[in-house]
């Protein structure tokens, strides 16, 4: 069975068949799925999704994105009650991005750390976005050697690989690495030891190689684990199986320890 890290099955992409995609996730091979929150209705919306499938958990998290306009004392405290509910199973999505937004460095770094302690207080691992924001993502992670995280959908350097796997962090790969430009993400896929890597899609988002430019869902995610596959010179199902185990670890889900 496939386990789908990231998803945004939220967005307004699938009202017109949310349900309908969800339901076939079973026959799909998809046994597992976490809806990562943006804010405060996309992380209710991620709860609801939770409560209504036994095989979707929900993340809750404000991203750096979507901080300016909607961020409000009120609001952040009833994300943090939400995090609380026993499907939520991470803080996220949470972190940097200094590509939509460059005016307001110091208020989404502050945020960040904010969240990182909620994380920590609620022992429940973090799922970072960083984008173009390797060097602050990776100074403000570094002042919490007890932090559990996944650095999702990754972008960086092999070096910075190599630091984040050596302090316990998880990869997480989706669709890109099966587009031509992909040689970096290849190289830190080669460099990823297999015990750290989670694959998701950020449905709608990242559609993989051969569907590129369509939506995305879960049920695509076995075009991630054919690639991933050809560049560990393994089968399918071994990669299946290994990042299957890895999430549920990673998440604190079912039997196997975090």
């Amino acid at each position: 069975m496939i386990f789908d890290t990231h998803a945004h099955y939220d967005s307004g992409s699938f009202n017109a068949d949310r349900f309908d995609i969800l339901d076939a996730m079973p026959q799909n091979n998809v046994g597992c799925i976490v809806n990562p929150g943006c804010d405060l209705e996309s992380s209710k919306a991620a709860i609801a999704l939770a409560e209504k499938y036994d095989f979707v958990y929900a993340a809750v998290g404000w991203h750096p994105e979507d901080m300016a306009d909607k961020l409000t004392e009120e609001a952040y405290g009833e994300m943090c009650e939400l995090a609380k509910h026993p499907k939520c199973v991470a803080i996220g999505e949470i972190g940097l991005d200094y590509y939509w937004d460059k005016e307001h460095k110091e208020e989404q770094k502050a945020l960040f750390r904010r969240q990182i302690e909620l994380a920590l207080s609620l022992n429940k691992p973090i799922i970072v976005h960083d984008r173009e924001a390797h060097g602050d993502s990776m100074e403000i992670v570094r002042d919490y050697p007890e932090l559990r995280g996944v650095f999702h959908c990754y972008s960086g350097s092999a070096e910075m690989a190599k630091e984040l796997l050596k302090w316990g962090w998880y990869l997480g790969f989706d669709g890109p690495i099966t587009y031509k430009n992909a040689r970096q993400s290849h190289e830190v896929i080669e460099i990823c030891p297999l015990d750290r890597m989670l694959i998701e899609t950020d449905s709608p988002y990242l559609t993989p190689v051969p569907f590129r430019g369509k939506r995305n869902d879960s049920a695509k995610l076995c075009y991630v684990i054919e690639k991933i596959a050809e560049l560990k010179n393994m089968t399918t199902q071994e990669i299946e199986h290994i990042t299957y185990d890895n999430a549920m670890r990673f998440y604190g889900i079912g039997d196997l320890n975090v």
